[in-house]
């Protein structure tokens, strides 16, 4: 989309193209990143948090574990798409769609940015996004596969919902649109191992295609994000990169365990591979999925995540969610109230380089 602006305004016109939604949060995360700051963001955040979930019938989006912490909002608000394919009302997680669009909406107004991955089930055995029991799912959707137009619906729920995301005032709310993550692992049905590196390109042109050929979505930045275990080389990064016309931001994901020397070492690859991938081709960078589950270390903010990613220009950092399931207290990656790396978290929250709402 970057490539694409710069043509239209370089042949010649008397009159600058308008600016799309997507365009407008370009120039906000790159304006940032040259001011050297990095945004911070957590998923799910105004859905439910450690101890609390959005009742059904909610239609205010202000309960966070975050600013419950440190009085402010995460500056990226993340959420999953997962089960719009199959017109369920809530998402995989049980958000419920229609509070997940009026609450994008909310953080939008409020000066904060969305981004959206997407976990779609799997549209050859019916399981879900993890079924890796087949190498053919890829195959069967592109063109000519025998899923193909089954699954050509699936993108349209989709698209249909990430076009719908508007203010009461009809202004469309830009979206960092994340779909075909982690693909260097072979976890997901389009991962490494489960299809050809012509299939997983296929796959995102085909989303591209039409999502922004066929339906004409322009507030959707495009994100692409290997999972940072699998990055040995600029090469690896690169090997089932889409294209420029494509792709707007490159990031990765990359979770810490109790080695937290490993995780730093980890983190530093993967940075300076993204960089170095990020600056060749002209592209934002993100790290776009982190954290500590169970967030062990009450220094860990301070200590371990701010100093290995400070240095680099990184958009924004997005930690994973606070699972609010009785059986998964320790699912957490955002500090709550009384957690013992709260106190750090304020710290990290409140650092000159570090953006909140």
């Amino acid at each position: 989309m970057i490539a694409a602006a710069i043509a239209i305004a370089s042949c010649g016109s008397a009159q600058e193209p308008a600016q799309t939604p997507a365009d407008g949060l370009i120039s906000r995360l790159s304006a940032l990143v040259d001011d050297g700051k990095i945004m911070y963001g957590h998923q799910d955040d105004l859905m439910y948090g450690h101890s609390w979930k959005l009742a059904d019938d909610a239609t205010e989006y202000v309960q966070s574990d975050v600013y419950a912490v440190c009085g402010k909002y995460p500056a990226v608000y993340g959420m999953d798409l997962g089960g719009i394919e199959l017109d369920w009302p809530a998402n995989l997680d049980k958000n419920i769609f229609d509070q997940m669009r009026a609450s994008a909406v909310a953080h939008h107004e409020r000066g904060g940015i969305v981004t959206f991955s997407w976990h779609p089930r799997n549209p050859l055995t019916g399981g879900d996004a993890w079924d890796v029991t087949s190498d053919q799912v890829v195959a069967s959707i592109l063109p000519g596969g025998e899923k193909h137009e089954y699954f050509m619906g699936w993108l349209e729920n989709a698209a249909d919902f990430l076009e719908s995301i508007k203010t009461a005032d009809g202004e469309t709310v830009p979206v960092i649109w994340r779909p075909w993550h982690e693909h260097t692992g072979s976890w997901f049905w389009w991962g490494q191992k489960l299809c050809t590196t012509e299939q997983y390109k296929a796959l995102w042109q085909m989303t591209y295609d039409y999502m922004v050929g066929e339906r004409a979505l322009d507030n959707l930045v495009w994100a692409y994000s290997p999972g940072a275990g699998e990055l040995t080389s600029v090469e690896v990064f690169g090997e089932r990169y889409p294209g420029d016309e494509i792709i707007d931001m490159v990031g990765f994901d990359c979770y810490c365990g109790t080695d937290y020397e490993r995780y730093s070492n980890s983190m530093k690859n993967a940075l300076d591979i993204t960089k170095a991938f990020a600056e060749e081709h002209g592209k934002l960078m993100a790290i776009t999925e982190t954290g500590h589950e169970g967030l062990k270390n009450p220094k860990w903010w301070t200590e371990v995540l701010y100093p290995v990613m400070k240095d680099y220009p990184v958009s924004y950092v997005l930690t994973w969610r606070n699972a609010c399931d009785d059986n998964m207290q320790h699912h957490f990656y955002a500090p709550f109230p009384g957690q013992e790396s709260a106190e750090d978290f304020k710290a990290f929250a409140g650092l000159e380089d570090i953006v909140m709402l």
